[in-house]
């Protein structure tokens, strides 16, 4: 199956699919990305409303008591590690970046807490510039829809995938990588009952094993 018929199959199946980290502005946004690590976005969603009542902007995130921040986030795990991040990245863009989050990969990625996927994220939803964000449902996909070898790095997928997909469907695709990992090819028990992909599948010939 071609990469055109794999997007438009994507397209069929989550038409509209989204960013499900709620937030109103760039700094809730990217404050939820980096909360995101190693949980899920409904977990993150039920933390944050409380931490941005008590910090609405990067200026009093950046002054905060870090004992205060931690027990704001203290459902998610690793609150401790994340607490730090949260708040040195709100400090770094205060100090280095005049309270203003910056628009570039370069840039972004020299943030506390910020990596090649946090920075993804937050150049697609803040700014609409045109990322392909590689979290754990993309690379899984990727590899299982034969868009990238198994042993590829997190940055070879993005590299291969931007290569394939064209560049105005990068954020779309990102998204319904994601609902498709998320909501239908589990890591676990993937519903390969409702897959369009399974003639070319590379996990689905390991079920029928089973």
């Amino acid at each position: 199956m071609d990469v055109q018929t794999i997007l438009n199959e994507l397209d069929e199946l989550f038409p509209n699919a989204h960013c499900e980290l709620n937030h109103r502005d760039q700094y809730q946004m990217a404050v939820a990305v980096i909360l995101s690590a190693q949980t899920t976005d409904a977990s993150v969603n039920k933390a944050t409303p409380h931490l941005f009542e008590k910090y609405p902007n990067v200026l009093s995130l950046a002054e905060g008591n870090i004992k205060d921040i931690e027990d704001c986030i203290s459902s998610l795990g690793l609150y401790h590690n994340k607490a730090r991040s949260i708040q040195g990245f709100a400090r770094h863009v205060c100090d280095d970046f005049g309270g203003v989050i910056p628009d570039t990969m370069e840039e972004l990625v020299t943030l506390p807490g910020v990596g090649r996927k946090c920075a993804n994220v937050i150049l697609s939803e803040c700014f609409n510039i045109p990322s392909l964000a590689v979290d754990t449902h993309v690379d899984r996909i990727s590899k299982r829809l034969k868009l990238a070898a198994m042993k590829d790095s997190v940055e070879t997928v993005e590299r291969k995938l931007k290569k394939k997909i064209p560049e105005d469907r990068w954020i779309r695709t990102h998204h319904q990588m994601i609902f498709f990992g998320r909501y239908l090819c589990h890591a676990r028990n993937p519903e390969c009952s409702r897959c369009p992909f399974t003639s070319f599948c590379r996990y689905y010939p390991t079920t029928l094993k089973k």
